[in-house]
């Protein structure tokens, strides 16, 4: 009788969780492996799924220091789903490259699989190069020696192929020309090399940066070569930048997708306190456990065992880098945050998506704009979270590309709720920035308008120029006459800027519900104090969104708050018209504006 891998698979764990014994063990893998080798069949099953030898034949040493059957985890299982859908991926044309991004917390076992995974495979193909890269020399040693040197020892000696290096840093197989090596991340390390298989560890950590160590790398890699970052999170670098850039597979996995991270409590008194203060105490770590507990529906018992990590450390924030909640959480900003980054990490977790997302389209004959449409587009440049009400009032502020920025951003309030409802952010020139706001702004019922206007006054004079009918007003001294007069637009300086800032401030804190762009709230948890106190973006990070978002709420002093019960109509001159349901819009059949 013929025995699939699985069926040969299952009985070994049978057979553990009934006797535990490692020497009743090898001699069950020392059995399979004769029949791995007398058996065609079998070896073409794991050839295929690499991932089943490493269940069938390797043993590991667990956290409890004794060795075990390799028996994967549950989020080593969703890995190796998502290995095996991209190589399909991939073969059917659907991607071009396979590239993963593991963020996640601390000991989930991904350098451990991962390991395994590189070994199975040069055990099973000729022609076979993999690569680790380690953050430190004493962590490229280790991961040789614990995590694939002791495995392979371990294996049934029948399976293991000719070797022609095993030493400290390499496993090389003569006859399959199959090899598996460690190195450490440097900025020459890898040249010279054929990678079917690469594994970055720590790639948060290394010592010169992720981009001059790809550099190192060359042109080492297949076409079809599995590569791998995996990391814990290490503030706003060049792994965070991978992550945002959407041109890898990103893989998050939180703590408590590791089923074995739970305490048990000491006793019932212990257990009784502990939920009490969950419930009536309001300091963070008791808030971060009611969320736990009533967002993400952990147990107690897992609860338990976030608290005690959190109690075991003597810098607390450590637990946002070494057990991630969300990845927003695990990227924190490493500065002193000018904004709640709780109140922000939950909203985030709670967003909805966009209601539309595109552009205007317009008639523009170098005077006017008209016949303004609206049109839906997934790359687009405009969000709508909540489509403009009749009679509602609407405030409107903008932050112009100037210094230290390279994105025009417009932010929509509601202006009775307070809710953001529309957020704009792209790199314009500044006539067709002018242009979007004015479009935006008519759309939102003819929304008061406040543009930023220290680095250049072009958008609000174009503004002016093409007649938009609502500006927010300001007081500034003229340098001639020493006299205040009025001003259109918004003067961020030395007063203002801790006004406004000031104020969302307190946005976050009171009002953070109200805030639905997941950009918006991204940029207020890298907006930090510097060494001279200055509330700014962090180095190498923006605050385009945070700006406008900041002008918005100051200028709503000058708009209406309560709702227009009659909306006169007067000159017929924008028409908005929309790809899908009109009625969707709110906005009538034909909006008449002035």
């Amino acid at each position: 009788m013929r025995y699939s891998v699985d069926y040969l698979i299952e009985r070994r764990k049978e057979k553990w969780k009934t006797d535990s014994n490692i020497e009743r063990d090898k001699q069950f893998r020392e059995v399979v492996a004769e029949e791995l080798v007398k058996d065609k069949g079998l070896r073409n099953e794991v050839i295929n799924k690499p991932e089943k030898l490493i269940e069938l034949l390797f043993v590991v040493v667990d956290k409890n220091q004794k060795t075990v059957p390799f028996f994967f985890n549950d989020v080593q299982r969703d890995f190796i789903s998502r290995i095996n859908k991209a190589k399909k991926d991939f073969e059917e044309g659907k991607i071009t490259d396979i590239s993963f991004l593991i963020l996640k917390g601390r000991q989930q076992g991904f350098t451990t699989f991962v390991t395994a995974y590189q070994l199975a495979n040069i055990l099973l193909n000729k022609n076979f190069q993999g690569l680790t890269i380690a953050d430190e020399s004493s962590n490229t040693e280790a991961i040789f020696q614990n995590k694939a040197k002791f495995p392979y020892d371990m294996l049934p000696d029948v399976i293991k192929p000719t070797e022609k290096f095993n030493n400290k840093r390499q496993l090389l197989f003569e006859k399959l020309n199959s090899s598996w090596a460690v190195d450490t991340a440097t900025k020459n390390m890898g040249r010279s090399r054929t990678i079917n298989f690469f594994h970055g560890s720590e790639c948060a950590f290394w010592r010169d940066g992720i981009a001059v160590t790809q550099a190192g790398l060359g042109e080492s890699f297949t076409k079809n070569c599995i590569k791998i970052y995996e990391t814990t999170a290490n503030g706003f670098n060049e792994y965070r930048d991978m992550w945002k850039s959407k041109q890898h597979i990103n893989c998050f996995y939180e703590w408590w997708k590791t089923k074995e991270y739970f305490t048990k409590f000491e006793s019932e008194t212990i257990k009784k306190d502990f939920i009490y203060n969950i419930e009536h105490k309001k300091d963070w770590i008791n808030e971060r456990l009611k969320w736990l507990k009533n967002v993400k529906k952990l147990n107690l018992e897992q609860l338990y065992w976030y608290y005690k990590k959190y109690t075991s450390y003597l810098d607390k924030e450590l637990i946002k880098q070494e057990y991630p909640c969300s990845e927003e959480e695990a990227f924190i900003a490493s500065g002193s945050c000018i904004f709640d980054k709780e109140k922000i990490i939950k909203r985030i977790d709670e967003l909805k998506q966009p209601k539309r997302i595109g552009y205007f389209a317009y008639e523009y004959d170098g005077l006017r704009i008209k016949n303004i449409k609206w049109q839906d587009d997934e790359n687009g440049f405009i969000k709508l979270y909540e489509l403009p009400k009749k009679g509602y009032p609407y405030v409107l502020g903008g932050d112009t590309s100037g210094e230290g920025s390279d994105n025009f951003t417009g932010q929509v309030l509601n202006n009775v709720t307070g809710n953001q409802v529309a957020v704009l952010k792209h790199q314009f020139d500044e006539d067709i920035y002018a242009r979007q706001m004015y479009c935006l702004g008519i759309y939102y019922n003819k929304a008061l308008i406040g543009v930023e206007t220290n680095f250049s006054t072009y958008p609000q004079k174009e503004l002016e120029r093409l007649k938009y009918p609502n500006f927010y007003v300001r007081m500034k001294e003229d340098t001639y006459t020493n006299k205040t007069e009025k001003a259109f637009g918004f003067n961020t300086n030395k007063k203002t800027r801790p006004i406004i800032i000031a104020e969302i401030v307190h946005v976050v804190r009171d009002m953070v519900e109200s805030i639905n762009d997941a950009g918006t709230l991204e940029e207020m948890l890298t907006f930090v104090r510097n060494e001279d106190g200055k509330a700014e973006a962090q180095l190498g990070c923006h605050d385009d969104l945070v700006m406008a978002f900041a002008i918005a709420h100051y200028i709503r002093v000058q708009q209406e708050f309560e709702i227009k019960k009659e909306i006169k109509e007067r000159n017929k001159t924008f028409n908005f018209s929309f790809e899908k349901e009109k009625e969707e819009f709110d906005v009538g059949e034909e909006e008449v504006f002035i």
